[in-house]
């Protein structure tokens, strides 16, 4: 007789568990557009113009400048390699871009104490470089003419 008293409790006992569990979740292998939101994606990274620049509007292959950018420093020397010799042009600073970027520009400040007794090295105390369409770009003067270098990274 105890069976049949307790049998409607655990029959309803179970029917109120059933009813009241969470429903289980199912993975259809798609997600959704919000889904795809959430993700996260990898920040894109700042515009690296370290490395080797060459010269590429000069009037000759075998003479041409050179640009290095390492760290904060930007140095640009006069290449003659039919005569396999280096000047110094520039050693100035170098303000690396903060984020990722098409065009980018930044006023170098030389280092005048290193090109003091460069004899072909610039006397500006600044000198303005843009970044753009893989392009580096500055003035140079030289014997009163002025032309914008064209550098692409080596």
């Amino acid at each position: 007789m105890k069976l049949r008293t307790l049998a409607p409790f655990v029959l309803a006992a179970l029917v109120l568990t059933a009813c009241s569990a969470p429903a289980a979740e199912t993975d259809t292998g798609t997600t959704t557009d919000t889904d795809a939101s959430t993700e996260t994606e990898a920040p894109a990274e700042p515009l690296d113009l370290t490395g080797e620049w060459r010269q590429i509007n000069s009037n000759s292959a075998e003479s041409y400048q050179q640009a290095t950018i390492a760290g904060d420093v930007i140095t640009i020397d006069w290449v003659n390699e039919s005569e396999s010799t280096t000047a110094i042009y520039w050693i100035g600073s170098y303000e690396a871009p903060t984020e990722d970027t098409e065009s980018f520009s930044w006023t170098s400040a030389g280092d005048i104490a290193a090109m003091e007794n460069a004899l072909l090295a610039s006397q500006s105390k600044t000198k303005d470089f843009t970044y753009e369409g893989g392009k580096l770009m500055y003035e140079l003067t030289a014997i009163g003419v002025t032309m914008t270098v064209e550098m692409e990274k080596q």
